[in-house]
């Protein structure tokens, strides 16, 4: 329960269900001042949310916990973080807090108690498909809401236990319920920003945490031309125009960043253009690793549009994939999801885009 409607929503539909539920808060902030941490109301778990979650759940009448998973989220998301920005990408540590956190470390301690699912307010199925002895995950009924991009980290066997109650629900639904069960979050605001970053300033975070994080240098035109210099590497994406301080009449854009020079490379939007990815770490969540190609749509950002696609399966968890369309700014360190329909075939970690073929 991060003290928001969602969350609130899902423990209320499970009880009406019949299930015995106990709402858990995880614990997963750095230290960070008391005064910010409590004021903070646009991230999950923060300090002051676990209060929500705790009237919610008064209100509810079940038992609630706050659970300290500090250590384990430095260890597998945070550093990740930071580590990621010093090689040059763009993570997602939503992706990460989901698939070790809420689901696995949260799963280890919650078992040991007697619990036989973790439920949580993500617009999302979990079904059996008998035919291939195998749990699916589909995306949620609301288009608009379906967060099965963020979720493609799961496994067989957390999907097993996993419930999430607002998957056949809009957002508009789950907050008519919370508002006829009087919910003290009813009209709460949806969390946006990453929950461990304070005001959003991703970069003296990382500066806080990385003594080493690269600092000015060169930027390059597509040619090797020097431009100029860039305010460091972790400020900027493939894709970003502002902030590259570059004189001249034309457009320029990130379209690549070298973090052994310490480098930007940039070019014109249509330079943003790529016919395909290779992905690393994939997981095929609803059907096995097939032994060819397989046609899919991808989705390359969580609000981007699914395009036609084909998977390649590579050796050692990776994967080629090779577009109908030219794709615009496709990020190392973000993920691509894979469906069929609304069923989530497979995801991973962008490792690097695949350039154009000559002519195309």
């Amino acid at each position: 329960m991060s003290g928001g409607v969602d969350s609130s929503v899902a423990a209320g539909l499970l009880l009406e269900q019949g299930f015995e539920v106990i709402g858990v808060t995880l614990n997963v902030w750095p230290e960070l001042a008391a005064s910010e941490a409590l004021t903070r109301d646009d991230a999950c778990c923060a300090l002051g949310s676990v209060e929500d979650a705790r009237r919610v759940a008064d209100q509810l009448g079940i038992r609630h916990y706050v659970l300290n998973f500090r250590e384990v989220f430095e260890e597998r998301v945070i550093r990740n973080f930071v580590d990621e920005y010093r090689r040059g990408r763009t993570p997602n540590p939503c992706i990460r807090c989901n698939q070790y956190i809420k689901f696995e470390a949260l799963w280890q301690r919650v078992a040991g108690l007697g619990a036989d699912f973790i439920a949580t307010g993500h617009y999302a199925r979990v079904g059996y498909d008998a035919a291939r002895k195998r749990y699916t995950l589909r995306k949620g009924s609301d288009p608009r809401k379906d967060q099965s991009y963020v979720l493609y980290p799961l496994s067989q066997a957390t999907l097993a236990h996993t419930l999430f109650p607002l998957g056949d629900l809009s957002k508009e639904e789950a907050r008519a319920l919370a508002t006829s069960w009087r919910l003290p979050v009813a009209a709460k605001a949806e969390s946006q920003e990453i929950c461990f970053v304070p005001n959003n300033d991703y970069v003296s975070f990382l500066r806080s945490r990385c003594a080493d994080l690269p600092g000015s240098g060169p930027i390059y035109d597509r040619e090797g031309r020097y431009l100029g210099n860039h305010q460091g590497i972790a400020r900027y994406t493939v894709g970003q125009r502002r902030g590259l301080g570059l004189a001249g009449a034309c457009r320029r854009f990130v379209i690549e960043i070298d973090p052994a020079a310490n480098a930007l490379v940039v070019g014109e939007e249509c330079h943003l253009y790529v016919g395909g990815l290779v992905a690393e770490d994939v997981n095929w969540v609803s059907i096995e690793q097939p032994s060819g190609p397989i046609e899919v749509t991808a989705k390359v950002r969580y609000r981007a549009t699914e395009t036609p696609a084909v998977v390649f399966p590579l050796p050692d968890g990776r994967a080629e994939v090779r577009f109908s369309e030219p794709q615009r700014a496709i990020t190392p360190g973000q993920a691509v999801v894979f469906y069929k329909g609304d069923l989530v075939v497979a995801g991973g970690t962008i490792a690097r885009p695949i350039p154009l073929a000559a002519g195309s």
